[in-house]
């Protein structure tokens, strides 16, 4: 039953993943808001909603803050968005979570974590089906777009990395937040004479927020102690399949023979990655 629950919370978790892309670029592939004020209403309606967490746990009001995570998470936020303009869903998503996959699974052997030939050979594989998708004949991402959302997976991975130290994940997620706001809404104050916005936009940006964001980064950090860093990095790798589908339903892009074989590499991949019982950081 244990094993079921933890499947089942990751299984969600992974899906509000994918849903914030889905949604991000909806946003501004119709042009509905521009990306710094996507990127403060969706950190601001997540704090709103987690507001509660900071109250519900005044004695660990003070462990719960700290200062790099918000920043890491205002940085992942913002490029994610920024990046999100000229990137179809899909590649921006390889992108993000390939980069969180390399930050993450260096710091786990950086660590002592274990890399047996099995977790090897998984790792290898999903990074494979990755791969697939990049071959020649894929839409090349521009350049600027691909740097800026690659950074904003070595943030996402600085701030998982960082959320394994936790002992409180909805105060802490809370807390992370309304530091994030701050920054944020600096970068869209900086930016307000290329700003725009209409209701969609401000709808997609909310729920993204409220939503997508909130309620799945703290499941997140209540699964990170459980999870090795080369596993949950792994795990990660199953975003850019369901942000593909996720593209093919919403988006109206095509779905490919490629697209599935990578799909099923990378869901082969972690499941070889996450039997190892325990992990050693």
């Amino acid at each position: 039953m244990a094993k079921t629950a933890l499947a089942l919370k990751v299984s969600l978790a992974m899906l509000a993943f994918a849903a914030n892309s889905v949604l991000c670029r909806l946003a501004l592939k119709g042009g509905h808001i521009d990306p710094f004020f996507f990127s403060s209403l969706r950190l601001l309606s997540g704090a709103l909603v987690l507001l509660p967490f900071l109250f519900l746990h005044t004695k660990s009001s003070l462990s719960v803050w700290r200062p790099l995570s918000g920043f890491y998470l205002m940085v992942y936020a913002v490029l994610f968005s920024v990046a999100y303009i000229h990137l179809d869903s899909g590649a921006g998503a390889l992108l993000l979570f390939g980069a969180v996959q390399l930050a993450m699974v260096i710091y786990g052997l950086f660590k002592g974590e274990s890399l047996s030939v099995l977790r090897a050979s998984g790792l290898m594989l999903a990074l494979a089906g990755i791969a697939i998708l990049l071959l020649p004949g894929a839409k090349a991402p521009p350049i600027f777009s691909a740097v800026l959302m690659i950074v904003a997976g070595l943030s996402w991975a600085a701030y998982s990395i960082t959320g394994r130290k936790t002992q409180n994940a909805g105060a802490s997620t809370a807390a992370n937040f309304v530091m994030a706001v701050p920054m944020a809404i600096i970068l869209s104050v900086l930016s307000i004479k290329e700003g725009n916005y209409d209701t969609v936009g401000i709808a997609l940006s909310l729920l993204s927020g409220a939503v997508a964001s909130a309620g799945a980064y703290v499941l997140w950090y209540t699964l990170l102690p459980s999870l090795g860093s080369i596993t949950a990095s792994t795990i990660q790798l199953s975003v850019p399949c369901l942000t593909m589908l996720g593209g093919v339903v919403f988006l109206g892009e095509s779905l490919t023979s490629r697209m599935v074989f990578s799909a099923l590499a990378v869901l082969v991949g972690i499941v070889m990655v996450t039997q190892e019982k325990k992990p050693t950081v």
